[in-house]
């Protein structure tokens, strides 16, 4: 019997094959995900009555209604998370310090069992809520953060460190609470695999536009002689020479641009004291490659006109419909050569896509 979740596969497989026919694309190799215990983030809203609170998410119905629904297990989220789950709530319905004016509770764990769980009120937090929490992350050997309006108390580190094994290396990241990771450690590795298959081996140097912490960016330098991977959001640029560094890779610079912003600097637009400042030298590269992995809004046409100068592209994509229309252009100067999809979100219509091109 064909399961639920191989019934969704199959819907999205054949939804992406259609869509982009008309570029005739090779074979469209498929990533599955694991049924379940495949998310390694969670968030839940706590909802309180007269004498009790439970985890609870919200549905929608056909007049956008929310109705609460209450979440005891959570089968989709990493088995640590639901091993946490019942635990960590008794203990805070325990303390009325650490229950009052509860309003969430986000979890963020790793492969190699690291947790961090972020508290969030909506009443100001005490020395006493402090000390009381405190004991709590030591007694569940877990990591916690509180948080209210104005507040923010880290009582040991703010981030957790994933390991991810890429073929014969594992690589280690530093993942900051509230910034972007993959949810799907198990599926982010098969994406990793892809794309360092697909770059082969280079003499050259490859670009990267939107580096985030460097997920990417870590495996594929072991493909190219020096690697530029650009990021403008401050705690990605940190994190990923956190994660440059704890990896011992010495071929990466990292410069806090935007893709637009890049696209200037390297056509001799405008000059960039960021640039400067980090001792990088754009002309001293010699790109062959050039990988990006865009926000879902995908690519601006100026950027595009810039990628049309590469050789070879490599193009991770969370949105299939701003990856059509930028393939409209891209494949007028390059062919499809390999062509992914991945499941980073079973259960939902989101789409993880790869696409590797060539210059005709």
């Amino acid at each position: 019997m064909t399961s639920t979740y191989q019934l969704q596969l199959d819907a999205k497989i054949e939804r992406i094959r259609n869509q982009f026919s008309k570029f005739n694309p090779p074979e469209l190799e498929v990533f599955a995900s694991p049924e379940q215990n495949f998310r390694m983030r969670a968030e839940f809203r706590i909802w309180h009555t007269e004498d009790d609170m439970f985890y609870a998410m919200f549905e929608r119905d056909a007049d956008q209604q929310k109705t609460v629904v209450r979440i005891d297990e959570f089968p989709i989220a990493d088995q640590s998370i639901n091993t946490l789950m019942p635990v960590l709530l008794a203990e805070l319905k325990s303390h009325d310090i650490l229950s009052k004016r509860l309003f969430e509770v986000h979890f963020l764990a790793t492969l190699k069992g690291e947790m961090l769980v972020s508290l969030i009120y909506r009443a100001p937090l005490t020395e006493e809520w402090e000390a009381l929490a405190k004991s709590l992350a030591e007694k569940l050997n877990i990591k916690i953060i509180g948080r209210s309006r104005g507040q923010k108390i880290v009582l040991s580190d703010e981030f957790v460190v994933e390991e991810l094994q890429v073929f014969e290396r594992r690589f280690k990241y530093k993942q900051i609470e509230s910034s972007f990771t993959q949810p799907n450690a198990q599926v982010c590795q098969k994406m990793l695999q892809w794309a360092c298959t697909s770059a082969e081996k280079s003499e050259k140097d490859l670009l990267e536009l939107y580096c985030g912490n460097g997920n990417f960016t870590l495996p594929l330098s072991f493909h190219f002689r020096r690697v530029l991977a650009t990021e403008l959001a401050k705690s990605s640029v940190y994190a990923a020479q956190w994660n440059i560094e704890q990896n011992q890779i010495d071929n990466i610079q990292v410069a806090r641009l935007s893709a637009e912003e890049f696209t200037q600097a390297y056509q001799g637009e405008r000059e960039f004291r960021r640039l400067q400042e980090a001792s990088i030298d754009i002309s001293s590269y010699d790109f062959d490659t050039v990988f990006v992995d865009p926000p879902r809004a995908g690519i601006d046409m100026d950027t595009l006109k810039l990628l049309q100068g590469f050789q070879r592209i490599l193009y991770i994509s969370c949105n299939p419909d701003t990856l059509f229309e930028n393939l409209e252009t891209l494949t007028q100067t390059h062919k499809i050569q390999k062509f992914a999809l991945f499941d980073q979100f079973p259960y939902t219509h989101h789409v993880e896509s790869g696409v590797l091109l060539e210059k005709i």
